[in-house]
């Protein structure tokens, strides 16, 4: 997935579910092979297995039937017998952090961390980036972003987004990108304002019906050339240019 992401030639980069532990550093190789700067965040410390998994990376095709993804988190909400069994037993298993990243060419003007309501069920501690950048000489704002399900209550974090969203909307144009795991429909009753810059089917990346992923506008901006990519991972990767109007 890493070759895929260097190969993109952009000027921001939103990166969720990216590692950082004992067998590999994503965000380190990313801004040792490229020209990116930016910020990493860690949602949660866990152990990634990437042996005796279901296949060759951490996140094996059978995972979504069997609930095996390779990634086992005990910070927020414990692990069960059986899983802790499995994780206990494993080969190839490294602990780490888990996160996102928010990476540009663009000259940083400021970047913060806000972190989001916890949610009960939520195995992780979820966060939003914020980029204050200079894009075309002028300002701008991007945020990056990895929702929580659904199931978990994320509707709760989504309304605290949008408040935070609205009041940053009020200086600069704003893009907000990641895996929402959230639908369209859904999303624009909690964060009503914002459109599209790209609509997509985005998962599963194999053979996607959903569009989960999203990079929502607000300001003066155009869009050229919105489409989904497949890079290696299970959502497929959206991409858009972007000029202020």
């Amino acid at each position: 997935m890493l070759s895929e992401l260097l190969n993109l030639d952009v000027d921001l980069l939103f990166v969720q579910e990216i590692w950082r532990g004992e067998d590999e550093d994503q965000f380190a190789i990313l801004q040792s092979t490229s020209r990116f700067s930016g910020e990493f965040v860690e949602l949660s410390p866990c152990t990634r297995v990437t042996e005796e998994s279901g296949g060759r990376g951490w996140h094996p095709i059978h995972g979504l039937l069997s609930g095996d993804r390779g990634l086992y988190f005990d910070t927020y909400t414990a692990l069960s017998e059986a899983r802790t069994k499995r994780r206990d037993g494993a080969r190839g298993a490294a602990s780490g952090s888990w996160g996102i990243a928010l990476l540009t060419t663009l000259p940083i003007r400021g970047m913060a961390v806000e972190y989001l309501p916890q949610l009960r069920r939520d195995k992780t501690r979820r966060a939003i980036i914020i980029a204050n950048c200079e894009f075309e000489g002028r300002p701008i704002t991007a945020v990056a972003i990895h929702g929580a399900h659904l199931s978990h209550g994320s509707l709760k974090q989504y309304r605290f987004v949008n408040r935070r969203l609205n009041e940053l909307s009020e200086h600069n144009p704003v893009v907000i990108a990641g895996d929402f795991n959230c639908w369209r429909p859904l999303l624009r009753l909690v964060l009503p304002g914002w459109r599209s810059a790209v609509r997509a089917r985005t998962w599963p990346a194999w053979r996607p019906h959903s569009q989960i992923d999203h990079i929502l506008l607000r300001g003066s901006w155009n869009t050229t050339k919105g489409r989904s990519v497949h890079n290696g991972s299970d959502h497929r990767a959206l991409s858009v240019e972007l000029d202020l109007a």
